[in-house]
């Protein structure tokens, strides 16, 4: 279940809704698309099912978005022993069914076609009128999340916009009609999303999100003017006083301060104890309601260590200190390394050990892993079952992506005090005072390096570079796996082959 704030739906109707029967006679005892969308328990159970989307297998927040949001980044890469990973982090692709990529693609799939069954099924349903507009509008949220990723990482996914027949024959959508449906959606969402949801219900679409996702779509497309205009909504508008930055910049990572006041978007993540073991077998994996990537991210000892972060990123937050002539607090707060406590090794802890009796002068002495998605707050080992929640979306980053249109609009000045607050939160000096009277061009590049060291580790970089055209084999010298990059091809996965040998009109992205 979404971490006891939404009861995902039994297991009866996720079977109706994304499997297929291999023999001619219907089940007798189990619920049918014809006798399930009756009334408004039916709706919720519904909406429930595409949120439980989420935490199918390995390949959305459980864990695979974060590889290919942070590893295939230049501030991760694959560092462990699986070599299948490690490759497709270095742009080394033969495989187009590869699962990595390809149950990613099918998987979002899966999260488009459950919430075409709410946005189809649940006007006709008499119930609460209300709850209908808003449980639609949480469908339209989800889909429009889920086609955001489609096109973030495959670039002209088909638009599948009715529940899916077996003989659907979809051609791709191109990248801007793609992006053209997600705002309709969350355009659409808007009107009827909640400002927030009492705490039973804690996790659902609200407004605020909503005005989120679509600024990032407009932004992702370097539509200023528009994706400002959705920003605007939680930075100087109507949802303004809905959203602060917490005052310890760490509260946003762990268990115990969740679905803060930062929280724009937060996916809920349960430990399921009901579970007996510790495992990752696909049966353990598609009843998990918890996530598997500390498992994965967490240094030797601890955890698989698959996934860590490149030194360079390090450097990053040692150009500046605080105005108390600290190290920024987001450093250690974001990664776990040799120096996260200034005095050294023998000072920082990892996982209830210093970091010198762990690793000493051995192979991962000067490791560097991604911390925010970790447990170590709370507890000295990882497992496959992590309840700390994924802040998808935070207010911090708002208001560095309002300050970007600003930017982009020849407004800088103006994106000035927005940039300010995230960099006072941290202790640093306000950028008003450390870098005044940056030109357009000189401020989009601090702000390259603001959100680097604001956003490490959490989704986003991948969409960054995307975004500004800085990806490409030049990002070898800091990331070595870009030596292997082509240019117009590894901006976007390819897609799946299986599916394009079943489907006549769909297209291979170019030079796969």
């Amino acid at each position: 279940m979404m971490k006891k704030y939404i009861i995902i739906l039994a297991a009866s109707f996720i079977a109706i809704s994304g499997c297929k029967r291999d023999f001619e006679m219907d089940n007798p005892n189990a619920p049918t698309l014809v006798s399930f969308w009756k009334n408004g328990a039916d709706a919720t159970k519904g909406i429930n099912a595409v949120y439980s989307t989420f935490y199918r297998t390995a390949s959305l927040y459980s864990r695979w978005m974060f590889y290919h949001g942070i590893l295939k980044s230049d501030e991760g890469f694959g560092s462990g022993g699986d070599g299948g990973l490690n490759n497709l982090m270095r742009f080394n692709q033969t495989n187009y069914d590869d699962g990595l990529t390809a149950q990613t693609w099918a998987t979002l799939y899966v999260g488009v076609f459950r919430a075409n069954q709410v946005i189809t099924n649940v006007p006709a349903i008499s119930m609460d009128d209300t709850s209908k507009k808003r449980i639609i509008a949480e469908a339209k949220f989800l889909r429009a999340l889920f086609y955001f990723n489609l096109t973030l990482y495959y670039g002209r996914p088909p638009l599948m916009l009715q529940p899916s027949q077996p003989r659907d024959v979809p051609a791709n959508a191109t990248t801007e009609q793609a992006y053209a449906q997600v705002a309709k959606d969350l355009n659409e969402a808007i009107a009827d999303l909640p400002v927030s949801y009492p705490a039973t219900d804690l996790g659902r679409a609200t407004k605020g999100a909503a005005y989120a996702l679509l600024g990032k779509t407009y932004l992702q497309q370097k539509m200023y003017q528009q994706a400002a205009d959705a920003f605007s909504y939680l930075v100087t508008g109507a949802g303004s006083s809905t959203y602060s930055l917490t005052a310890d910049y760490r509260d946003n990572f762990i268990i115990t301060k969740e679905n803060n006041s930062e929280s724009v978007f937060e996916i809920q993540f349960s430990e399921n104890l009901s579970e007996s073991t510790d495992d990752d077998t696909d049966e353990s994996r598609i009843n998990n309601t918890g996530t598997s990537i500390s498992q994965f991210f967490a240094p030797p000892g601890v955890g698989f260590s698959d996934g860590a972060a490149r030194r360079w990123v390090v450097d990053e937050f040692l150009q500046e200190k605080t105005t108390t002539n600290a190290q920024d607090p987001r450093l250690a707060a974001s990664f776990i390394f040799n120096n996260a406590n200034p005095a050294g090794p023998t000072a920082t802890i990892v996982y209830g050990q210093t970091f010198q009796s762990r690793y000493g002068t051995g192979p991962d002495a000067n490791g560097v892993w991604f911390r925010k998605l970790l447990n170590d707050h709370w507890k000295n080992q990882e497992g496959f079952r992590s309840p700390n929640n994924y802040r998808l979306i935070r207010y911090a980053d708002v208001l560095l992506m309002y300050a970007e249109c600003l930017n982009g609009l020849n407004r800088t000045a103006e994106a000035y005090p927005f940039v300010d607050r995230v960099r006072q939160r941290a202790g640093l000096a306000t950028l008003t005072v450390a870098k005044p009277g940056l030109n357009q061009t000189q401020f989009l590049t601090q702000l390259k390096h603001e959100r680097l060291t604001e956003l490490a580790g959490e989704g986003w970089r991948w969409a960054d570079l995307a975004r500004w055209g800085d990806l490409g084999p030049g990002l070898a010298s800091r990331d070595a796996d870009f030596s292997g990059f082509i240019v117009g091809k590894h901006e976007l996965y390819p897609i799946p082959q299986t599916d394009i040998d079943l489907n006549s009109n769909l297209k291979q992205n170019p030079k796969y």
